[in-house]
């Protein structure tokens, strides 16, 4: 059976079979020695991610915020954080990203704010009833005084979703109480987002990767919900669902999307992908018709476990939904919300979304994780369509699971007093190289979160050159990718292969074979571009958990 990804050579099309990788700005590299990473550090690492072999950066939220959410609850959307540097430095990466040939995405948070934001500020200032309390969504309380929040919904961080206020009345907050929600039923929230839009396309932003995309409207009325859940994935049901959460997935959030969409469309080779945990597939390409986001994170890829049934099954469910509406399927293994892939895939049951994984938690096994982790990479980028990477992942880092209470920063881990430990282990900043302070990360050695030292072994200039290295496995990958034109290819599976422990599918004149295991595989005939399996000298045999490219 062959399965199109509904892929294009047509100019201005990048991002159809794009390979994007993820900086997460306070963690990539350190420009000024405070410990902090911030634009100066990118750009002086801008290089070796061009050697890599990407075709763009996205960048996790860099505009000027308190960092009550490491970046996501922004004070200003027209301007850098300090931390990070200035416009002046944007502008610089930028120009020095596009001589390199990479595109360059910019995060968007419209779902909330900072709560130092002007407009929440004129909001508490007004009062009620006030024109500037309609860009937020407050309401008055339950009870005899209004003591008990408008409903029962629950924070993402933990906790009810409501904080009041001094004069009486609540605001809806789905993650922390420093993150107030715009209201989208408001017109004017439309028209201020729109010009932060063009702000960054004019800059010469290349699109944009929007946070929280499901979550901008709110069923009306704010009823309650009969059960009480903070998850991300509460939209998984069917929307006429009485239990389908009030605040994930409502249909009105399309129209917001397609104002947007008629804002980048105003501007040349421009794109924007969202974040959005909707599911199932089906439901989730409806965001990416012709009219709406040109991309979505592929979550349920990202969530299946390394087993080849699922596997395939998802991949068949990705290529079918997403092309039937003429979209690219994307594929994600890790980002700066979940459990690194190399630690997760060495467990059979984990944490859920967002929880983390600290050291009370049973400790994962690495070289398990290492191997798995390997050869999932080396499946999904042979996939067509486009590609995400989350910085660090090319050395094959793994999360930080040992990470000590006083050193935590999420606000899951207090908002629940400890009870999920957070994000933090997929954040720590990354190494470059192994006998430099903070792995080569802050020439001063600072690090706003510490460093374990087992990264020591993952830093690049160890993994530089050294064949088998995961460094050297991604750039073998991306380069035999691109030369081969898998991301506008076809795949075809070969039903011979797939079995119960074994996955094979070709694209274009590649046949990517995935061992699950026990026994080794005999491979088929050709030429081996890649393999996983760090001893170069097997030939013909490809062991368990592990993957090879072929060339047909």
């Amino acid at each position: 059976m062959t399965l199109a990804d509904a892929s294009t050579n047509a100019p201005g099309k990048w991002w159809r079979n794009a390979v994007i990788y993820q900086i997460y700005p306070r963690s990539f590299a350190d420009g000024n020695g405070d410990g902090m990473g911030d634009l100066k550090g990118v750009e002086g690492r801008l290089e070796s991610l061009s050697e890599l072999g990407i075709d763009a950066i996205w960048f996790s939220p860099f505009m000027s915020s308190p960092q009550k959410d490491a970046g996501y609850d922004v004070s200003d959307y027209t301007d850098l954080d300090p931390l990070f540097g200035t416009l002046e430095d944007f502008d610089s990466v930028l120009s020095k990203a596009h001589d390199l040939g990479l595109k360059v995405i910019v995060d968007l948070v419209p779902n909330h704010s900072s709560s130092e934001h002007p407009l929440f500020k004129a909001a508490l200032r007004a009062g009620k009833g006030s024109p500037e309390r309609s860009y937020y969504h407050f309401a008055d309380g339950k009870g005899e005084d209004g003591e008990l929040p408008p409903n029962n919904w629950q924070s993402v961080f933990g906790g009810p979703a409501w904080t009041r206020i001094d004069d009486g009345q609540w605001y809806l907050h789905i993650f922390d109480s420093s993150q107030p929600d715009f209201n989208w039923g408001n017109p004017e929230v439309e028209k201020f987002f729109h010009g932060v839009l063009r702000f960054w396309l004019d800059r010469g932003a290349d699109g944009f990767r929007v946070d929280v995309a499901h979550a901008l409207i709110k069923e009306p009325g704010l009823p309650d919900v009969e059960e009480l859940s903070s998850s991300m994935t509460g939209s998984d049901s069917d929307p006429k669902d009485e239990k389908a959460h009030p605040h994930w997935g409502q249909e009105g959030v399309h129209d917001i999307i397609r104002g947007f969409r008629k804002v980048i469309d105003e501007y040349d080779n421009r794109a924007m992908a969202a974040e959005a945990w909707i599911l199932p597939l089906s439901k989730m390409a409806k965001w990416v018709r012709e009219d709406e986001y040109h991309q979505a994170f592929n979550f349920e890829y990202l969530a299946t476990e390394w087993e080849a049934k699922r596997l395939k099954e998802v991949v068949d469910e990705s290529l079918f939904e997403f092309g039937a509406v003429g979209a690219p399927s994307t594929w994600v293994l890790s980002n700066h919300d979940v459990i690194r892939h190399v630690t997760r895939l060495s467990y059979k049951e984990i944490p859920k979304q967002g929880d983390g994984i600290g050291p009370d938690y049973p400790q994962p096994d690495e070289a398990k994780g290492q191997r798995i982790g390997r050869a999932a990479s080396a499946f999904m980028l042979g996939l067509p369509g486009s590609s995400y990477l989350y910085q660090g992942e090319e050395l094959g880092l793994p999360e930080h699971t040992t990470l000590e209470s006083e050193y935590r920063q999420d606000p899951t881990f207090f908002r629940t007093k400890g009870e999920r430990v957070g994000r933090d282990g997929c954040r720590v900043p990354i190494p470059w190289e192994a006998d430099s302070p903070a792995f080569g990360f802050s020439e001063t050695g600072k690090s706003w979160l510490p460093q374990p030292e087992n990264y020591r072994g993952y830093s690049r200039d160890r993994q530089q050159g050294v064949a088998g290295s995961t460094l050297e496995l991604y750039k073998r990958l991306l380069s035999f990718r691109k030369s081969n034109a898998l991301g506008d290819g076809n795949l075809e599976w070969i039903e011979s292969l797939c079995t119960d422990s074994t996955l094979a599918y070709k694209n274009n004149s590649v046949l990517v074979v995935a061992n699950f295991g026990p026994d080794s595989l005999a491979l088929p005939e050709g030429e081996i571009l890649v393999t996983t399996q760090h001893d170069l000298s097997i030939e013909g045999v490809l062991e368990h958990d592990q993957v090879a490219w072929i060339k047909l």
